[in-house]
């Protein structure tokens, strides 16, 4: 959504009731709210920020900006978890309201330190001709859900960054505060700087240097960079804007990518032996991924469901975007799995096998088995002219593709209508459909196809189209 500047950096302030209560009338009007997944009460919702786990509980907070579907002057707004599947807000945010974040609160991570969460994010700071100033600065919240801003910027814009330099994120290695930050460098080329804190004290940060992960430099962005450690293997989530397509076959307007590692030197600093670089996600949808290592161990990750630059058909009501299931990330045969968190289950209120419906509730999950050397083809989204979402299981050419080319409202079709992966062999499907947001996971979690459809009236069905598939469906409930 076009907006002009002055509408979309206006202070909060300005806004009067009456025209807050105007967006949240035409949001009501919606037909594609979400029943399981995040979405903004109003405006814009974007990058997850702050993943972390502090006074027993999962704490999310979603990047947004609540007059409109537009990026404007952003905020975080904090949820909060006890199972990483339902999710409520606390009316907790973190506005842009200091000399330091005045032009928003841009995305950013959360640590627990002694009894309060360390807020690590970038603070967008613009200047009267426009020029940005990137400030990488913190908040502290308590167990009441206040939170105190630093004074102090934590780190400045390096010499050798463009304005380009934002999302830290926090982690602990070895008993030593990182953090990782996505940079622009003065030729316009991506690439991710590596800090420490000198004694653990995060109001005290020293730059390591240039984060070697073997990367090319094909991008000219890399942002919201995510260190995670799976089986103690350092993973490396990112989204590296303009990257090359001879480096990494995709189609949407910016990929969300990882590499896995064998291991971490922070002296160097390097990830070393990095895996080639490899699409997250293979659907339309899935940007600005954030992960964290959970007190136990477990690695849990989290995704915008939309892209940055892209109108979506919700804009018309006044808001945007949604936030993925929490997946955990696993390692089996070098292969990185991605699958929801076990809880997601408890949303399960009846269970149904798996046939042709002439109509659903739209808001459940099927779970799929394929047979080998079979063509499989499934139409989701389904009306009676035979218009839908169509997932095509190919296990005779080693091919999962999803075309949403007769799907619901057609909208980015400039980046094609088809997303395609290869895979050896496909033998399940767990799909979750939630009234405009599919997840796909192939394989439990070996492949995943995270992707928005906007149904007309009527599309609500399921048909086989081709191949014997068996399986069951469970209607969901929110």
């Amino acid at each position: 959504m076009n907006l002009p500047t002055e509408v979309r950096y206006r202070p909060y302030a300005d806004w009067t009731q009456k025209e807050r209560a105007a967006i949240r009338a035409k949001v009501a009007e919606s037909p594609w709210h979400t029943h399981y997944h995040i979405e903004p009460k109003t405006g814009l919702l974007n990058d997850p920020n702050g993943f972390s786990y502090f006074n027993g509980k999962f704490h999310l907070f979603y990047q947004n900006w609540p007059f409109g579907a537009a990026h404007g002057l952003k905020q975080w707004v904090h949820t909060q978890s006890s199972d990483l599947v339902h999710f409520e807000e606390t009316g907790v945010t973190l506005e842009p309201d200091n000399k330091n974040d005045s032009h928003g609160a841009y995305s950013g991570s959360a640590y627990p330190i002694g009894d309060k969460l360390f807020l690590f994010y970038t603070g967008n700071v613009r200047d009267e001709n426009w020029v940005r100033d990137p400030l990488q600065i913190g908040a502290w919240m308590d167990k009441n859900g206040k939170i105190e801003k630093f004074t102090d910027v934590l780190i400045q814009q390096p010499n050798d960054v463009t304005e380009h330099f934002r999302d830290p994120q926090i982690f602990k290695y070895q008993d030593q505060f990182y953090a990782i930050v996505g940079a622009q460098s003065l030729n316009e080329q991506g690439f991710i700087k590596l800090y420490k804190a000198l004694d653990n004290d995060v109001y005290n940060w020293q730059e390591v240097g240039n984060l070697d992960f073997g990367g090319t430099g094909s991008e000219y962005m890399i942002e919201c960079p995510n260190l995670v450690f799976v089986d103690n293997r350092p993973v490396l989530l990112y989204s590296p804007q303009g990257l090359s397509k001879t480096e990494l076959s995709y189609d949407n307007i910016y990929p969300n990518t990882y590499k896995i590692c064998q291991s971490f030197d922070t002296n160097q600093p390097a990830l070393i032996g990095a895996s080639k670089i490899s699409n997250l996600d293979y659907g339309f949808e899935a940007y600005a991924t954030q992960g964290f290592n959970t007190p136990d161990g477990r690695a849990l990750i989290v995704s915008w469901i939309g892209l940055p630059d892209i109108d979506y058909p919700t804009d018309q009501y006044d808001y945007q975007g949604a936030m993925s299931l929490v997946k955990e990330l696993t390692i089996k045969n070098g292969k990185l799995y991605q699958y929801p968190v076990p809880a997601i289950t408890s949303l399960r209120s009846s269970q149904d096998r798996l046939t042709n419906k002439l109509e659903t509730s739209n808001t459940y999950e099927l779970e799929v088995n394929f047979e080998a050397k079979e063509k499989t083809e499934l139409l989701l989204f389904a009306d009676e002219k035979g218009q839908g979402l169509k997932l095509t299981v190919d296990n005779t050419t080693g091919t999962v593709t999803l075309d949403r080319s007769k799907a619901g409202i057609q909208y980015a079709t400039d980046f094609g209508t088809s997303r395609e992966c290869r895979i050896e062999q496909a033998q399940t499907a767990n799909i979750f459909v939630d009234n405009s947001i599919v997840e796909i996971f192939i394989n439990k979690g070996e492949k995943v196809f995270t992707s928005r459809v906007f149904p007309e009236k009527g599309q609500s069905g399921i048909k086989i189209l081709s191949g014997q598939p068996t399986g069951s469906y469970f209607e969901l409930k929110a």
